[in-house]
């Protein structure tokens, strides 16, 4: 766990508009960009995130690669459970 990769996480805007469409999806926000917003630093710790992140940006030096936006680093299911256990 690292307090940088949990802002990196946090600042992604790939993980930004997944988390707030989960919000919106699960329909218990009200208004999902600004609950995911205003809940970032929340939903960005949440347990295994940032293990997942860091692994992903060893395995995948390149400069584009965005974690953000690979399904397979954190998963929706991962983003459904935690807004979930959050809202």
């Amino acid at each position: 766990m690292s307090y940088l990769t949990q802002n990196e996480i946090a600042e992604n805007r790939s993980m930004l508009n997944r988390v707030a469409q989960a919000a919106a999806q699960e329909d218990k926000s009200g208004d999902a960009d600004r609950w995911t917003h205003e809940n970032r630093r929340d939903w960005a710790a949440a347990p295994g995130w940032s293990e997942a992140w860091e692994s992903a940006k060893v395995t995948h030096p390149e400069d584009d690669y965005d974690p953000g936006s690979d399904e397979g680093v954190i998963t929706d299911g991962m983003i459904l459970s935690q807004v979930q256990s959050m809202t």
